[in-house]
This record gives structure tokens, sequence and C-alpha cells, in this order.
């Protein structure tokens, strides 16, 4: 496999031009005209922040891209997928507010907000994975699927699990319904907290299987019944149900690039990462710690892999900030320098797992060329 273009552009721009321009020159650039958008739906897919979380990206960076897609005949729309855990975005209900308040809407982007996987996170296609070794078949946002074109724009910043989350993160995790995060997160099925159940039956009316009981007065999950849909945990209001446990991070990474997989196979995709605001956490977190690293810039390509790849690489030759999570480990005495700035954040994760997958399964190459507007 050739080497992949990756276009990068600093933060820098003259007097009387705006970040906006210069994201849409640096997409232009980097030959998102070569899409046949017209009369097309385009997704874009991105994170609107939970809400107490300061470090998503601005819904300014959103218009521009959707205003240079309605130039090229295109008809975006702005997308995510309900979160498997409580939280603001677990429901289209509470997400869409989530969303409002964050300050995503059809003024300030320029498009109407769609939540992929419907009300309960429910409303979701079942896609087959390409050359698929953990998932043979991806649990998708509806609306994700059904668009024509998908482009990700993605705030490139660090994960307690997977190191970072870019391009692959976005899309692969972030397209999959409820039942596809748990096939990601998870190798086991919910369980009830049985000290905050209300005896609603709200959850047994959503479940498929007729996996939930009351014999105790209170909910219980039935496991060898139970499918792992997840259901349950969007029809529960007081969040009594949960998933049992994590996969191993390594599987996470690669189930991640098998959904991404999944989700571009066959689709136009475009993929947008500004690596600003580098939070040590996601953009999950209903809150955000100093930035680890310095604001390095935006980049663009066809090829998800070389894109995160490229970010990752850019990371690495950044100067860490000395007030951040990040910092603080590196001034720790006796402290392991694994020469990682993602490692070095958070000494749990793993990373490049992702990126190795990805280009295993034909996803794309880390193999890249970075070409500087």
């Amino acid at each position: 496999m050739e080497k992949a273009k990756v276009y990068f552009t600093d933060f820098r721009t003259n007097l009387g031009s705006s970040q906006g321009v210069k994201l849409q020159r640096l997409c232009r650039t980097a030959g998102i005209g070569e899409i046949d958008f017209e009369g097309k739906f385009v997704a874009i897919k991105m994170h609107f922040g939970e809400l107490g979380n300061f470090a998503y990206l601005r819904p300014n960076y959103v218009k521009a891209v959707a205003d240079l897609i309605k130039e090229l005949g295109g008809k975006p729309f702005l997308t995510d997928c309900n979160t498997l855990y409580p939280g603001s975005r677990k429901n289209a209900v509470d997400h869409l507010y989530n969303a409002e308040v964050n300050g995503f809407n059809s003024v300030t982007t320029g498009c109407n907000v769609i939540i992929a996987d419907g009300l309960k996170g429910t409303d979701e296609a079942a896609v087959p994975v390409p050359n698929g070794e953990y998932c043979k078949e991806a649990y998708v946002g509806r609306a994700l699927y059904d668009a024509d074109i998908i482009i990700s724009l993605s705030h490139f910043k660090g994960h307690e699990m997977t190191g970072f989350g870019g391009a692959i993160k976005n899309i692969g995790m972030g397209g999959g319904s409820r039942a596809g995060k748990m096939q990601q997160h998870n190798d086991g099925k919910p369980v009830v907290d049985q000290s905050r159940c209300r005896n609603c039956k709200l959850c047994a009316r959503e479940c498929g299987s007729d996996a939930i009981s009351y014999d105790s007065g209170k909910a219980f999950i039935d496991q060898d019944i139970c499918k792992g849909c997840g259901r349950c945990i969007g029809a529960c209001a007081f969040d009594a149900i949960e998933p049992s446990g994590d996969s191993a991070i390594e599987s996470l990474c690669c189930k991640m690039a098998e959904y991404t997989m999944a989700i571009c196979d066959g689709k136009p995709c475009f993929h947008i990462s500004l690596i600003m605001d580098v939070s040590p956490n996601c953009d999950c977190h209903g809150e955000n710690d100093a930035a680890i690293l310095p604001d390095i810039g935006m980049l663009a390509s066809f090829d998800p892999v070389a894109l995160d790849q490229a970010c990752a690489d850019l990371c690495m030759k950044a100067e860490p900030v000395r007030n951040s999570q990040l910092g603080d480990n590196l001034a720790k005495e006796g402290w392991h320098h694994h020469h990682d700035v993602f490692l070095d954040s958070n000494p749990n994760v793993k990373w490049k797992e992702t990126l190795i997958h990805g280009e295993k399964i034909g996803l794309g190459t880390r193999d890249y060329e970075l070409i500087k507007m």
C-alpha cells in the first residue's frame, strides 16, 4: 500500500482571516471536493461533549465544515449515538438537550442535529465487518448507516483506556448503537444494582429476550438468557443497570478499528482532526482537566489510520504542559519515563493496537506523507 496523504496546518491566521476559513481551505487542499456531494445526505460525526466538559470542539468548526459541504451540494447533518454509561447523553431527549446547551444547533452549526441510534439507542443496523476478527457484525446507529457520505470531525485528545481519541474512536465507538458499544466495551452482560431499582419494570418491557424477572421484588437479569443488547440500560431512568465489566483494552482497541471498518466500508469518507485542548481524558467525562499538550493544529485525510498516526506522532514531538496531569507525572521522583505522552499521562493505556489492527484489516495505512499547508 502506498503512503497515505495527511494534510496539516497550524492554528496561526492572518488578521482578517478566521480559523473556519483556514479549516475549509485545509479540507479543499486535502481533496474533499473529489467526493460527489450533490444531493447526498452527509453525516458529520462528532462528539458534543458531556455537560460540564469544556474541552470539546466549538460549534464554529462544525459550521465551517457544514457550510463547505452545502457549497459542494451536500445535505449535512450533525450526529452522534447515545452512550452506554449513565450521563447526559444516554437517550435522544437528554442528548439533544446536551447538544443545545453546549452550543450545537441549526444556527450555530448550519445544520440540524440527529441522534443516530434513536430515542433509546436501539435504532440500529447490523452491518458485516470486512475482515473482522473480533466482531463479525457491527451494530451501527441507523442514521449513520443511512447516510450517503460520512465526515468525521474529531477532537484529538487523550483517553484513559485507548490512549487517545481520534478519527477511529470517533467513528468506531461513537458510531455504535448501545448494543454496538456493549459489544466493543464489554465481554459480559448488564447487571442490576438492586439498591437503585425502583421496580418500575420499564427495563423488562424493553428486553427483547425475556431475561428480566422480579421474583425478589427487584429487577434481576438472567445471564443465560440475556443477549447483551443493552436496551435495558437505556430504559432505566434510575441508572440501576450497568455493564458487568470491561473488555481487555487490547480487544477494545481492535474492536474500535473493526467498527470503523464496518461503518466506512463502501461509502465515501473524509476525516478531520483538530489537536487542541488536549485533555488527558475523554470528552465523555462531565469535567475536563487542563490540557497535557499545547494546541498543535488541524489535519485532514481520506485515511483514518494515517490521520490518527500522524496526530499521535505530532503529539509525541510536542512539549508537555508542565501544569497538567502529564507534567505532574513526569515531575514525580522515580517516574518511569515511557517517552510516550499518552502512556506518561495514563500509564495503563493502549493505543498502537488500534492502528496496527486497523492496518491489518485494510482500514488504512500507518505509512503516510505529512503535507503542510
